[in-house]
């Protein structure tokens, strides 16, 4: 039964369609009207009708429901629709359980998709004071970890403290996503080249963290279409598969932090990652590129250990010694990713991955016919492994 299991969902399933909205701040339309705009997008890049889609995901903290999306693109009768938590930590989970339901033959044709307006102050979940904290988070706000770039500053001072790692190694990070996007025509940062002393001399949000190290606040709309492998018109789509997929969830994990586990640098990446490679035939030495998720650059330091890529306490060195770059060892968040391009709960990633593996991407890797998406380290998460 667990080699049969272990089979269900390798290649069985392909990304067929990708759809954007423009990216910026203040965008005039609404979340669903974004939302709209994005899956119409996806739908006719795959050249699949609206009313052939029968499966859907989101994600919970998504504000445009299942049935106003279906209502007003015209879907017909659909037979899945999930939704995942976790927020940064959902994007994979979304596409890869909307996947397990075709490669089952719960459903045939899914779309999966992001919109926000983050741009707007009010939409900003973290932005609202509690007058009495009754959940998880009673054991770490009266400390003053008051948001999420608290709670990952305190992980990334632990992390320079035993590794002895500099703000100057870290900042590699920031810069390399920003020569990215100054590459990249609808990056939000493309015209806004930055240095190590603008790095540098930026104001700190949470010490160690500096403006550069977390994510834009950003509008836009992002979607994704999947079927199955067989069902691939190759003379209209250019699929990527769906090789391997997995969530996972350490020991003691709470939202947005895993201070109360063994070990508080060993985050759910290690499980997701684990289970990943477990299911794939592609491994780390395989993997021509990756997309980290990067709300917080520390994230991306974090990925790189937790999915075998180098030792801990050595990705600071990998991405200083450009490991990260275009003709790197592994080319990493090859749009500017969520630091700057666009933050959409790291959607762009997923976007950017089926653009590298097509041969479209702005910043394009060569021979890239193999690519890791990861979600968010911070929280549960998700991955996937993507072939050509």
């Amino acid at each position: 039964m667990a080699k049969q299991g272990r089979q269900m969902l390798k290649d069985q399933t392909a990304i067929v369609g990708i759809g954007e909205t423009e990216f910026g701040k203040r965008l005039e339309d609404t979340e669903w009207g974004l939302a709209c705009t994005a899956i119409k997008a996806a739908l006719d890049d795959a050249g699949i009708h609206p009313s052939e889609v029968d499966a859907m995901g989101c994600f919970n903290q998504e504000v445009t429901p299942e049935f106003e999306i279906a209502r007003s693109l015209g879907f017909e009768n659909v037979h899945f629709f999930n939704q995942v938590a976790h927020g940064g930590g959902a994007a994979c989970g979304v596409l890869g359980q909307v996947a397990l339901a075709i490669a089952s033959g719960v459903a045939n044709v899914g779309v999966i998709w992001r919109s926000r307006k983050r741009g707007d102050p009010s939409k900003r979940q973290w932005a609202g004071v509690q007058p009495r904290v009754t959940d998880h988070w009673k054991w770490s706000r009266p400390q003053g970890l008051l948001r999420p770039v608290d709670e990952v500053a305190m992980t990334m001072r632990r992390y320079m403290h035993e590794y002895n790692i500099s703000r100057e190694q870290l900042a590699t990070v920031a810069l390399s996503q920003r020569g990215y996007a100054n590459s990249n025509p609808r990056a939000i940062m493309r015209d806004k080249p930055m240095s190590l002393d603008d790095y540098m001399g930026a104001r700190m949000i949470s010490d160690p963290l500096c403006l550069f190290d977390n994510c834009l606040e950003s509008d836009g709309a992002i979607a994704l279409v999947i079927t199955r492998a067989a069902d691939v018109n190759p003379q209209k789509q250019q699929p990527v598969y769906i090789h391997a997929f997995s969530q996972g969830m350490s020991p003691q994990h709470q939202l947005m932090t895993d201070y109360h586990g063994v070990d508080p640098l060993r985050s759910s990446s290690w499980t997701t990652a684990a289970n990943l490679w477990r299911q794939s035939d592609i491994q780390p030495s395989d993997i021509k590129l990756a997309q980290f998720y990067d709300a917080f650059s520390p994230m991306v330091l974090y990925c790189l250990e937790a999915y075998g890529f180098c030792g801990r306490g050595e990705a600071a060195d990998f991405i200083a010694n450009g490991g990260m770059a275009q003709n790197g060892n592994l080319p990493i968040n090859t749009s500017g990713g969520s630091l700057s391009e666009v933050y959409l709960h790291g959607m762009n990633l997923l976007t950017e991955a089926v653009r590298q593996l097509r041969g479209q991407a702005a910043n394009q890797v060569e021979h890239a016919d193999t690519c890791l998406v990861a979600t968010c380290d911070s929280t549960p998460n998700g991955a996937l492994v993507l072939r050509r």
